[in-house]
Parts: structure tokens; sequence; C-alpha cells
């Protein structure tokens, strides 16, 4: 991503409706479809400045990397130890067969080879361990934003859930999700690129709009989990290692 990118995210990670409502979604999918053992080990790669650390506690115990070196003190205070310097597929310094659960959460789109990537992360999964992703969905939304935030591509379910089957893994679950407001940033991004005004959308909004937006995203929880979703601006997906 660009520094000021990282430098937004530490300052709005913990009131931006997208962040709020991302991680009740991701917490309400956990408990409904992970089935993780006791004390589960965790690993979340690509951890960001640490805001989705209190989730993934609630599972089990969270070890983390993170290649920017600001975002990763931040999230090394947040996890309150070390958080490592480790980049996909390699995973360096990470043990073989060590986790129940990764997390890779707007991180694969970053990766140049993704296909390396299912390839790294297999490695370091218990036998049965899952993998929880996401990813921004439809290439024909691409944006400034996937330009500010150096994304390589965007995804659909269908290449997505076929390029994991390729790499050895199983789908259990996989669905659209910010589905409630999908047409409006469809048609922003849209109008966008057709005025020429695009922008890396990611500002805090207004208090009343911002808490609307979390409201409106947020109210998914009813059905992630549950009711696979047709269209939306993201993928959630939850694979196994064969």
């Amino acid at each position: 991503m660009d520094r000021a990118v990282f430098d937004r995210m530490a300052e709005t990670d913990q009131e931006h409706w997208w962040f709020e409502a991302r991680r009740e979604i991701l917490d309400t999918f956990l408990a409904r479809k992970a089935d993780l053992p006791k004390d589960a080990r965790i690993l979340e790669v690509g951890a960001g400045t640490g805001h989705n650390f209190p989730v993934l506690e609630k599972y089990g115990r969270v070890d983390a990397v993170e290649l920017d070196a600001p975002a990763r003190a931040l999230a090394t205070q947040r996890l309150g130890r070390d958080v490592l310097d480790a980049a996909l597929p390699e995973l360096a310094g990470i043990a073989d067969a060590s986790y129940d659960l990764v997390a890779l959460l707007d991180v694969l789109e970053h990766v140049e080879d993704d296909r390396a990537a299912f390839a790294g992360l297999a490695r370091v999964m218990r036998p049965g361990g899952k993998l929880m992703l996401t990813v921004p969905a439809y290439q024909w939304m691409w944006s400034k934003h996937d330009e500010a935030h150096h994304h390589f591509r965007r995804y659909t379910r269908e290449n997505l859930t076929s390029l994991a089957a390729e790499q050895g893994w199983k789908t259990r679950h996989a669905t659209y999700f910010n589905s409630h407001l999908f047409p409006p940033i469809a048609a922003a991004r849209i109008l966008g690129k057709m005025t020429g005004s695009e922008s890396a959308d990611d500002a805090v909004p207004p208090a009343p709009v911002n808490g609307l937006l979390r409201f409106v995203f947020g109210a998914e929880r009813a059905w992630v989990g549950r009711l696979p979703m047709p269209f939306g601006v993201s993928i959630l997906a939850l694979l196994e290692r064969a």
C-alpha cells in the first residue's frame, strides 16, 4: 500500500464504518463456520495495524506477520508480543504445520503470485486447518482505491474457489459480502471512471453517514455463513486444507 494508506488505517481503523462492520461480520462468520479446536493456534498474515486481533483472539492464540514497519510496530503493541516481518509465499520463520486457522483478510490481492501464496499457506497449516480469506470482487470495479492499495487483481467467487481447488484446498463456504451497499458503490466506481473523479475513498465520512453505513453493512451478520449472496463488493471464503 501507499504509505499514506497505512497512516490513514492507523488513524481510522477503530471508527471507520467498513472496519467496524467487517469485524462484526468476521466474528459471526467464525462462530458459525470455523469449528476450531479449543485453544486454537491462529495466524493472521498481513495483519496491518492489528485491528482484527480482538476478533481473532476470541478463538485462540494469535500470531501475526506484517511487512510494513510502522504498521507492524502498532500491531505489535496491540498484540502484546512481536509481529513478525514475513512475506508470502515463503512466510520465513513460520514453522510447518503450526496453525489451525490462518486469516488472510484483504491480502491475497496484494500478492503477485497468488498460486504460490496458497502453497505457502498450506505449509504452515495443521492437518484439517482452515483458511479464512477476504478479497475484493470484480475486476471491472478496479479503481484508484485498488491502485493506492497496490492491488494486482480483483476476483470473482468462481475464479477464487477454482484457484484454491487447483492448489488442493476444499471450499467450505464462499460468498460475496458487502452486498447491501454494492449498488451505490458500483455506481460510484463507474461514475468516477467516466468523470475522472476517482479517489482512494478510505476517509471517514461524517458521523451520521458513517453510522448509517456501518449499520447497513453490519446487518449482513444475520445471514453470513448461512446464505451465500450472489453479488457484493468483496468475497469471504473459508477453505480447508485436505
